[in-house]
């Protein structure tokens, strides 16, 4: 259950980051812009683990005994991004009139990471269902805090959301290797 928790902490940091960025935009606390953001970022980063998920079943025998290295090299490559990205200047997307569109296309682009790391739900034994649950929600708290918190000038929280989320997912890739490696 750490696992999931830890995963969907990691996971929302990208929406985490975009929603601070969304209510610096916004400038104004807008509560329905919170709910419109938490909602979608949420709803599409508890379905695309889904995607990975049913992915990783039909190669289930196949891959049962490099399963551990999968997961590894999938979450490292997925937190280093986080964290080469983080340190990035001026990749932040600008973003200047938050339509509707604009927040499709955010949810979905914030989503991708889960859907690699949706193919390790398989490998680590977990229930996808409930794990896309808790992603789903860690997700929609996540970007609704970050809304209000960009409102209230919160730009300097951007990029450390993104390396916390990077070295979390790494943190999880190493723990599966050593554990699989040393330990079984």
């Amino acid at each position: 259950m750490i696992e999931i928790l830890l995963l969907a902490f990691a996971l929302s940091m990208d929406a985490f980051a975009v929603s601070i960025g969304l209510g610096v935009k916004s400038q104004n606390f807008n509560k329905f812009l919170a709910i419109k953001v938490a909602l979608l970022f949420g709803f599409f980063q508890a379905l695309m683990p889904l995607f990975g998920y049913l992915a990783s079943i039909g190669l289930d025998t196949f891959i049962t005994s490099i399963d551990h290295w999968i997961a590894f090299i999938l979450l490292v490559i997925i937190g280093g991004k986080m964290l080469y990205e983080s340190f990035q200047e001026g990749t932040e997307d600008e973003i200047t009139i938050i339509t509707n569109k604009v927040l499709l296309i955010l949810a979905v682009a914030t989503s991708i990471d889960a859907m690699a790391a949706g193919f390790t739900l398989n490998l680590l034994d977990l229930n996808p269902f409930i794990s896309m649950l808790i992603i789903g929600i860690v997700t929609l708290v996540f970007s609704f805090i970050g809304v209000f918190i960009g409102t209230k000038g919160g730009t300097f929280l951007e990029d450390k959301a993104e390396k916390i989320g990077g070295v979390i997912l790494i943190g999880i890739g190493l723990k599966i290797l050593i554990e699989h490696l040393f330990f079984h």
